[in-house]
């Protein structure tokens, strides 16, 4: 396996909503497409899988495409999270879709696995915001168009904050002045890395060092001094009582959503994806970029991009993309956010009064000018457990933050070389 891979580059980033969603695209494909697909070769019919509940906006536009092209866009809802290991069954035996619907940070394994074809012409993804851009991009080539992108935000109860704090020393002050009514100012899931990431970058730390738009595997940033760093004010949180016992492990989310929606606590780091809960609990709910941290940097999160990609297995790669083009424009973007709150990564959608006009979307939009697309080559795999490990190791106190991130690295490092063997 190469030790460098083309990954999305630290770019401004995300604009998060309801744990995924959005689409991106052109504003104006027509002089683009036209030229892609040909009537000689023209197929009876195309197929995509889309996520489940969130296909009404792509049936419609597929309908409309069959009525320009005389294709036929078939439409099949399958769980995002499934049709990965689903394209690698379907796909070698001729049973498998023309597009596919994934994570952006899958794309490296998938097309590693010979299961994705890059697209056949870069520029059409001109009209994308530059991060989302760079999250599609593997191994020098561009693998997919994005859909929609999420992030965390800090989501705050317009019942108990008036404004939201800018600074993380803000919320540390809050937190300080409501631990004694048993409330809490603030709230994150920081033995959690996804979350926790933006922390460590913020003070210096990284995943995969950057080397001129590639990431290189063998060079970890996670137990630098920056890094270290991080951990540290990360383990202040919990060792000061700011954060609750029970915020630690795989019910930690489920211990910060209550005490967010019994008004117990003030404010919390969140995505999208938890916009429904908590209005439906009855949360007055704002949202706004993440605060900076003591050092005056942003927390820089990871950013994700459910992407558009085309199976390898595809005999209809020119009109598939074709159709990507359509369904990923301004337009239909944006009819995609109106109907499903998935913010797309379009930049000329970046100041639409529909999208700026939604607290969420635009805190989104906002923070991801800090935000980072989460690495999308296969060495990623191995980073999540040593980091979560570490991380609770901190949280609880049984470890100091650099023991925690050397173990961490050294365990990465080992497993990235037994699978490269």
């Amino acid at each position: 396996m190469k030790m460098k891979k083309m990954v999305a580059g630290l770019s401004t980033a995300v604009f998060a909503f309801s744990a995924l969603a959005a689409c991106g695209g052109g504003t104006d494909n027509e002089s683009t497409t036209d030229n892609n697909a040909s009537s000689d070769n023209k197929p009876e019919k195309i197929v995509i899988w889309e996520d489940i509940e969130k296909s009404e906006t792509t049936k419609e536009v597929a309908k409309k495409f069959e009525e320009e092209n005389g294709v036929k866009v078939e439409v099949v809802e399958v769980q995002m999270t499934d049709q990965k290991d689903k394209l690698a069954l379907d796909g070698p035996a001729g049973k498998g879709p023309d597009i596919i619907l994934v994570p952006h940070d899958q794309i490296g394994t998938i097309a590693d696995q010979g299961h994705l074809a890059p697209l056949s012409d870069e520029s059409v993804l001109d009209t994308f915001t530059d991060a989302a851009k760079s999250a599609v991009m593997f191994d020098g080539q561009a693998y997919g168009y994005p859909k929609s992108v999420e992030t965390p935000v800090l989501m705050f109860n317009k019942d108990l904050v008036s404004e939201a704090p800018k600074t993380m020393d803000e919320l540390y002050k809050l937190s300080n002045d409501v631990k004694a009514d048993g409330q809490y100012g603030f709230l994150a899931l920081w033995d959690n890395f996804y979350f926790a990431h933006g922390v460590i970058a913020g003070f210096g730390g990284y995943v995969f060092k950057e080397d001129g738009g590639a990431l290189d595997p063998s060079d970890i940033g996670l137990n630098n001094e920056g890094a270290v760093e991080g951990f540290e004010y990360i383990g202040k949180w919990y060792q000061e009582g700011l954060f609750p016992k029970g915020l630690v492990g795989e019910s930690g989310g489920q211990a910060m959503d209550q005490l967010f929606t019994e008004k117990k606590a003030h404010t919390v780091m969140n995505g999208p994806w938890a916009v429904a809960g908590y209005t439906d609990a009855g949360v007055n709910l704002g949202a706004a970029p993440m605060p900076t941290l003591p050092n005056g940097e942003p927390i820089k999160t990871f950013m994700g991009v459910k992407t558009y990609a085309l199976s390898a297995y595809t005999e209809n790669q020119e009109w598939a993309e074709k159709f990507l083009q359509e369904l990923t424009n301004e337009e239909n973007a944006l009819a995609m956010f109106e109907a499903y709150n998935e913010i797309p990564p379009v930049s000329a959608l970046e100041s639409n009064e529909t999208i700026t006009s939604n607290e969420v979307a635009k805190a989104v939009f906002d923070q991801a000018t800090n935000a980072i697309p989460m690495p999308n080559i296969p060495e990623m795999g191995q980073v999540w457990e040593p980091m979560a490990q570490a991380l609770q190791l901190v949280a609880t106190g049984k470890q100091d933050a650099q023991k925690s991130a050397d173990d961490a690295v050294k365990v990465i490092e080992q497993q990235i070389q037994a699978n490269n063997q």
